[in-house]
């Protein structure tokens, strides 16, 4: 079909002529099958394979996005005390979920500390809260309070040597828990507070994000970016599950590769992410113990830096998540198993 092509008036235009006729599809002419030849796939010829080069990973760009497990992203690595975080090695966070008695707090340090000396991580945080802030009763307890709370670890941290990690649930509690601990924990809850992550920031501690349950992985980001104004990089990432319908929580592995595109440490809180809301942690179905230990190998096969594992010597006794900490003399066997996946993800 020949189309007129209007002459140029002024501005471009293409109805404009007199002798131009409205174009419709239905003018236009089918173009003859009867020229076409024949297609079967029989007639397409062979790529020569001479022509191939031999394949290997590393001709392929190094950022390439289907090989970010096989070429880590650029991290950020530093030290909590003694313990190297965001290397090859394994790091363990660990302790009772709130802090109990002194001879509670001992007991479970002793353990860590066997199980430091006996197993080829980079190092253990203790971890325990002065401050459940966040219970579902007022009638549940709630730790000791900051002042009490901080006066055991302390005392934790001089006889064992552990760097410490805690929560802070209002800005001004930073800058004591800063003068004791190590490492800053901003709860999941509380991950989008703007002015407690800043001010948490501005003490240049090493500042630990729990992904909120209700925040696309992605979105860690934007957290992280607000440490990240102050000047800090002393970053940790920790996956603790999301929201599911109503008082449920499931893991999405593709959060673990979104975390680490930020380029910090990333740890997966594999007891909390069993717990089930709404229902007492006192009560055996608090929890989903059925999944710790699958849950944990996916999370380790993935290539994370550390594990979150809270310990008690008497789960069931425990003041706090009773239905979800780790029993304290199976530690040492969970994470021996732990181990072996990330050796072996490793060497891929």
């Amino acid at each position: 079909m020949q189309m007129t092509v209007p002459k140029k008036h002024g501005k471009r235009s293409y109805m404009n002529s007199k002798n131009s006729k409205p174009f419709h599809p239905s003018t236009l002419k089918p173009f003859p099958s009867s020229t076409l030849p024949p297609f079967h796939p029989s007639t397409l010829k062979p790529f020569p394979s001479s022509t191939l080069l031999p394949f290997h990973p590393s001709t392929l760009p190094p950022f390439h996005p289907f090989l970010l497990y096989l070429y880590p992203m650029s991290k950020h690595t530093f030290h909590a005390g003694s313990v190297p975080l965001g290397t090859d090695k394994l790091f363990l966070i660990s302790g009772p979920c709130v802090i109990e008695s002194r001879d509670t707090m001992m007991r479970v340090a002793e353990e860590l500390a066997q199980i430091q000396q006996s197993l080829p991580l980079a190092g253990i945080i203790y971890k325990s809260s002065f401050q459940k802030d966040n219970r579902s009763s007022v009638d549940y307890y709630m730790g000791p309070g900051m002042d009490e709370g901080l006066k055991i670890l302390q005392e934790v941290k001089e006889q064992f040597g552990f760097p410490l990690l805690t929560d802070i649930h209002y800005p001004d509690q930073v800058q004591a828990v800063a003068e004791v601990v190590d490492i800053l924990q901003i709860p999941a809850y509380l991950c989008m507070q703007t002015t407690l992550v800043v001010e948490a920031a501005k003490t240049n501690r090493i500042i630990n994000l729990k992904h909120g349950q209700f925040l696309a992985p992605e979105n860690m980001a934007k957290v992280t970016a607000k440490v990240e104004s102050t000047g800090n990089r002393h970053i940790v990432l920790t996956e603790r599950g999301y929201t599911f319908g109503y008082n449920d929580l499931v893991v999405d592995p593709r959060a673990f590769y979104e975390l680490k595109k930020t380029g910090y440490p990333v740890v997966f809180d594999a007891t909390h992410s069993i717990r089930k809301y709404g229902i007492p942690s006192s009560d055996p179905t608090g929890g989903a113990r059925q999944y710790l230990e699958t849950l944990t190998r996916a999370a380790v096969a993935t290539g994370i830096d550390g594990l979150f594992l809270e310990a008690h010597p008497c789960p069931s006794e425990a003041l706090c998540d009773a239905a979800s900490q780790l029993e304290l003399t199976q530690l040492k066997s969970f994470v021996e198993r732990m181990l072996v996946i990330h050796d072996a993800a490793k060497s891929i």
